[in-house]
């Protein structure tokens, strides 16, 4: 039952694998696996640390995308269906 998104980057030909879109992209599938591990394996501390930091280190590549080209941060997250940043 795994769910994973696919997203077809507009920015070229090629994967562009070091883009702050691929980046996202990239982070937010393998958090998308790995809460489907963790649903079965509640008590797996190590593998929640690790979504942990994944959520932080996307989390903090949302934020330069918003801060740089708020455009595109924009249709990123429409596309990928996740919460944008919070607004203090």
């Amino acid at each position: 039952m795994n769910k994973k998104i696919f997203l077809h980057l507009s920015s070229g030909p090629g994967k562009k694998t070091g883009s702050v879109e691929f980046q996202i992209y990239n982070l937010t599938n393998r958090v998308i696996k790995l809460t489907s591990h963790l649903k079965q394996h509640s008590k797996d501390y190590s593998s929640q640390r690790g979504l942990w930091k994944m959520l932080g280190k996307r989390k903090r590549l949302l934020f330069y995308l918003s801060k740089n080209d708020i455009n595109c941060y924009e249709n990123l997250i429409s596309k990928l269906g996740i919460r944008g940043l919070k607004i203090r």
